[in-house]
């Protein structure tokens, strides 16, 4: 191996590969890799790598790297200055590196926000679940799962050496477009107009230029513009406002509304989510993301899915060298590929998510187990049959996304097979599956819950209702008499985990399998900046437990142990061997309670892989499901009346204060 010493590490820079980590979305696992892959594939083929061999990604400014034993590098992306021992040299070009010296990259000085090192042979790093890729927030991939520090050594591939004696260079018509103006082509879907937005909310949203915010990174790009009118006046069980839905899965590029404020999810972007998505950038333009800088604008194209850029083209025929999006039109179809009524009478709907994936959604928009039983037959079936081109299946609460290969597969030949498929599935009343009850320790109202909401109010939003306590507002919203009824509630409970991921690391989406300990709320708007690690929380009727730091936008009820082995490859008590991730679907979770003390050390054994987690076998029947439910239906009747009423007033008092008018603070 070369070694690469790091004299300066840059603002932001860490190693990636392409197309990073595929195939653990379903686990919130986000690929990573480079944002804007184009550039990085580019330079690799310069060199004469593998367009996905492992090289640098610079944020803003770049690091000083000495090479002791020589080497040849590529530096494309955003223009930066680029010297080797002080004397500038040339980007998009295969330069070579003398023995000891040191190549310097500098700030972006013009368009663009990250610049590219990519080093003949590639990085050579350890590969965590498959990639090299770093994923900074799970703290893994990459040199150590974090940024490059001064005095890191990296060490790279040896070098084959050039093809010709001619240094290889980028043309120039192969070298994308950065700018300050971005067009970006978009496809419909996956949750469009009229049954999300209305018909003048997307013309708005492919009219207006949006204006990219500072708050943006890796996981997505937040946009500043008009606030939709919605054709929806809430969520219904999944929350209060329009914006909220049943959590499905999201793909890479999509345009997340996190209530009104839209964000452009990226290559370290959540899998799983509750929030509507109207439009998707297409695979071939998502590297625009990585070059979007704060003040640029950005305008929406509608393109026919068919007729999207290629993401396996990176030469002059991909005509990212044009500002330009050129279409006439997109496929003027909501996002709606197909709806068909399924072999047990279920409606079903099929939408567009991207140029590169579909979402199956079952029944009407409300929580239906038995819909997401159909979805995990589907789910199961379909990885049975190990379809070619299918590269991810992501089960949702009423929903199933399956990404897939266009160049293989094309969307109505996979919407064909989806629909075959479905007719030959069992009916859901005969669906028994295996199902844990898992008992995890709960710090109720945990301190650490406490620095978010008041991070929140002094950094994000000071006026907003579930402020300054959400517990009291989980009481006040489902029409409890006091927050003991919350705390009850909650213990007694047991969740059904219906997702992995949401947010990130094996992160569970749950709801409670009795009805009445359903407790309904509505997620912030906007999302916190900031969520301590395992937090708990409730968003619309689910619970979720969040897998790592991060932004978040359920209500909080305390905090537990961790779900994600940090430790992986290396085994840890109570994880399977080789599966980071604790829980599976279907898993029963059950809270015992802690104390916030009692709690630190539960989380500093379960760190340390000496953690125990109390974990039953058992199963999951449909049908002894259903006879529960006839047998408790008056009491869940008064229940759900109950909430109804507490919901409705909240919502009175909201369009009271004009919390559904104005703009909102972010």
């Amino acid at each position: 191996m070369n070694p690469i010493e790091v004299v300066r590490p840059g603002m932001l820079t860490t190693v990636q590969d392409w197309p990073g980590r595929v195939g653990y979305w379903h686990v919130g696992v986000p690929p990573s890799g480079p944002m804007d892959d184009l550039s990085f594939r580019i330079g690799n083929r310069v060199l004469g790598n593998p367009e996905g061999s492992a090289g640098l990604e610079c944020t803003k400014a770049g690091p000083a790297l000495r090479f002791p034993d020589g080497g040849r590098v590529c530096v494309t992306g955003a223009a930066a200055p680029v010297t080797l021992d002080g004397t500038p040299v040339p980007r998009w070009q295969s330069v070579t590196v003398p023995a000891d010296g040191v190549l310097d990259v500098g700030v972006v000085d013009g368009p663009g926000m990250r610049s590219y090192i990519l080093v003949a042979g590639g990085l050579c790093e350890t590969e965590y679940l498959g990639s090299t890729a770093t994923f900074t927030l799970g703290s893994f991939g990459g040199h150590g799962g974090r940024p490059l520090r001064e005095g890191d050594e990296l060490a790279a591939v040896p070098d084959p050496g050039p093809t010709s004696s001619r240094p290889a260079r980028a043309a120039i018509e192969e070298q994308p477009a950065i700018g300050h103006r971005w067009q970006i082509a978009v496809t419909e879907g996956p949750h469009a107009a009229p049954e999300f937005f209305t018909r003048a909310d997307i013309e708005t949203l492919i009219n207006t230029d949006y204006t990219v915010h500072f708050n943006s990174d890796r996981t997505g790009v937040r946009l500043e513009g008009p606030k939709p009118q919605w054709a929806r006046t809430d969520g219904g069980e999944a929350g209060l406002h329009p914006s909220n839905i049943h959590d499905n899965a999201y793909c890479v590029g999509t345009l997340d509304f996190t209530g009104d404020t839209p964000i452009l999810l990226g290559p370290d972007g959540p899998s799983l989510g509750g929030f509507v998505c109207p439009v998707t950038v297409v695979r071939g333009d998502r590297w625009k993301l990585g070059q979007m800088a704060p003040g640029d604008t950005v305008r929406f194209v509608p393109v026919r899915a068919d007729r999207a850029p290629s993401l396996g083209t990176i030469d002059a025929g991909r005509r990212a060298w044009m500002p330009l999006v050129i279409s006439t039109a997109g496929d003027d179809d909501d996002g709606v590929l197909a709806r068909f009524t399924g072999s047990d009478d279920t409606a079903v709907t099929v939408r567009r998510d991207g140029d590169g994936g579909a979402l199956v959604e079952y029944g009407p928009m409300v929580l239906d187990l038995a819909m997401r039983a159909r979805v995990h037959v589907l789910y199961e079936s379909l990885q049975r049959s190990a379809i070619p081109g299918v590269t991810e299946l992501t089960p949702g609460v009423r929903s199933l996304q399956v990404q897939f290969d266009p160049v293989v597969v094309s969307m109505p030949e996979l919407v064909d097979l989806l629909a075959r498929t479905d007719e030959s599935l069992p009916a859901t009343d005969e669906l028994i599956v295996p199902s844990r009850t898992v008992r995890l320790p709960l710090s109720w109202d945990d301190p650490s819950t406490h620095e978010a909401i008041q991070r929140y109010v002094h950094g994000v939003r000071a006026d907003a209702p579930w402020c300054p306590w959400n517990i009291e507002f989980i009481r006040r919203i489902n029409g409890l008499a006091d927050v003991g009824e919350v705390h009850d509630i909650v213990y007694d409970a047991q969740y059904l985990v219906l997702g992995l991921g949401d947010v990130y690391l094996g992160a569970p989406v749950a709801t409670p399998l009795d009805p009445r300990h359903r407790l309904v709320t509505t997620k912030y708007n906007p999302a916190r900046t900031w969520t301590p690690e395992n937090a708990v929380g409730i968003g619309g009727a689910y619970l979720c437990i969040y897998g790592m730091e991060g932004p978040g936008g359920y209500q909080f009820v305390g905090r537990t142990t961790q779900v994600w082995n940090h430790r992986h490859p290396n085994d840890a008590r109570s994880f399977e061997p080789g599966t980071p991730w604790l829980l599976r679907y279907f898993d029963r979770i059950a809270f015992y309670p802690v104390s916030a003390a009692e709690l630190l050390d539960l989380r500093a054994d379960m760190a340390a892989g000496r953690g125990d987690v109390e974990i039953v076998g058992g199963e999951f029947s449909m049908a002894d499901y259903h006879r529960f439910l006839a047998r408790h239906a008056e009491g869940i009747a008064t229940f759900r009346a109950q909430q109804a009423e507490a919901f409705s007033a909240e919502r009175r008092a909201w369009d009271q204060a004009g919390e559904f008018a104005g703009p909102l603070a972010s």
